[in-house]
């Protein structure tokens, strides 16, 4: 799926568009026992439960493509009879009106959601009939394709922090009851996929929230599709490897990574220009060679590198843009800033003591003098009130400034 197509289905999950058929759930605490279950029309839904399941189902679709949105497909005999594909297949054209069904399901998540605490399941079925679309790109009426799909999340529950409230019953301030609150949704699923903007029974977009340490036990286990690194995992991957081959993690390490990470935003600005669009940077061992040894790190150990990158990204190499960090290229424009700074102090010091205004130690000169050239060899000392003075003969029609005020005589 493309931005376009995972925007066109969360748009349907605002109030004003929103067409959930059905809705069913199971609550499960640590010891991973089944507290509650519920199913019901959505629509019949009270207004503020309303809103609260469909920001849980609208936030299983946020995040980025490649990071927190991930397209996995199922292997063949996922979709065979007794697969997990089927499973869902079963759950979709049952509605979600089939208890037996669905309990089996919920079972199938709690053996393979390594969660320690209480976490909410909530299930969605939706239909959608999908207009046709002009060259323009703007939607008809017409439409030939109805799109079936399945939303499931889970979310956390926790209990609300202690504090104190105003207790009505009792006409006091005191501890606050905590009660358990179900928090945002940390992983879901899209079922089938809505890839050409039509039912993809063949994939699924899965969803996490955290993701440098995505559930990817759920997606092998609870989906049945295998695992995919998401963009952060492949980023600190290549971190890791740039750092451990360096050596200390000093201040001379840090820098080289942003010089590192410089290098590839250039070479990604580069490229680009060479490439459709949507079109991925795929990074290969020589390009990635190149890119560190421009970045100041010696032959061998760009090589050290490099085997240990192809080595890791062996079956799909990554796009370019995934380990790019946004943070680093700031930081780096920071420390670029910082230094051009303490050039030009250098520089500026350089002239200073070349202007004789101060001493190379850095201290100030008492009096600093600057004349034309052809009043060098008139200006002689001489006591005065007996104090040595520096005498400068003046005509006239000369002035003079001292501390940059104009002084007559």
């Amino acid at each position: 799926m493309n931005k376009k197509e995972v925007a066109e289905i969360k748009r349907r999950l605002k109030k004003e568009s929103c067409t959930i058929q059905h809705m069913c759930g199971c609550y499960v605490d640590a010891e991973k026992n089944k507290l509650v279950t519920f199913s019901q029309k959505f629509l019949n839904l009270e207004e503020d439960e309303f809103y609260k399941y469909l920001e849980i189902a609208g936030k299983a679709l946020s995040g980025t493509l490649g990071n927190n949105l991930l397209e996995l497909e199922f292997p063949i005999d996922e979709e065979a009879v007794g697969g997990r594909q089927q499973i869902l297949m079963a759950l979709r054209a049952s509605k979600l009106e089939d208890d037996a069904l669905l309990d089996t399901y919920y079972d199938l998540i709690i053996d393979s959601y390594d969660y320690v605490g209480n976490y909410l399941i909530t299930l969605y079925y939706d239909v959608y009939d999908v207009p046709l679309k002009g060259t323009d790109e703007l939607a008809m009426d017409e439409s030939d394709e109805v799109y079936e799909y399945l939303l499931c999340c889970i979310c956390p529950v926790a209990l609300s922090k202690p504090g104190l409230g105003y207790l009505e019953g009792e006409h006091r301030i005191g501890a606050r009851i905590r009660d358990w609150v179900v928090g945002p949704t940390d992983t879901a699923f899209l079922f089938p996929a809505f890839n050409g903007r039509a039912t993809d029974i063949h994939s699924t977009l899965v969803y996490t929230k955290n993701a440098k340490e995505p559930h990817a036990e759920f997606w092998a286990n609870g989906l049945g599709c295998g695992t995919k690194r998401t963009a952060t995992q492949k980023r600190d991957a290549f971190e890791n490897m740039v750092v451990q081959t360096l050596g200390p993690d000093d201040e001379e390490t840090k820098d080289t990574v942003l010089d590192v990470q410089q290098n590839l935003n250039d070479f990604i600005l580069v490229e680009k220009e060479k490439v459709d669009k949507d079109e991925p940077i795929l990074l290969d061992g020589e390009m990635i060679t190149e890119i560190l040894t421009d970045a100041g790190i010696s032959e061998p150990k760009a090589e050290k590198i490099t085997a240990s990158y192809e080595s890791f990204f062996e079956d799909t190499l990554p796009d370019a843009q995934e380990l790019l960090d946004a943070k680093a290229i700031k930081n780096n424009e920071v420390r670029v800033e910082k230094k051009q700074l303490q050039e030009k102090v250098v520089d500026l010091t350089k002239k200073l003591e070349d202007a004789g205004v101060i001493t190379s130690d850095g201290t100030d000169i008492d009096v600093v003098v600057k004349v034309t050239p052809e009043k060098v060899e008139e200006i002689h000392t001489a006591f005065v009130d007996g104090k040595r003075c520096l005498v400068i003969p003046m005509e006239e029609d000369e002035e003079a400034k001292i501390n940059g005020e104009t002084m007559s005589f």
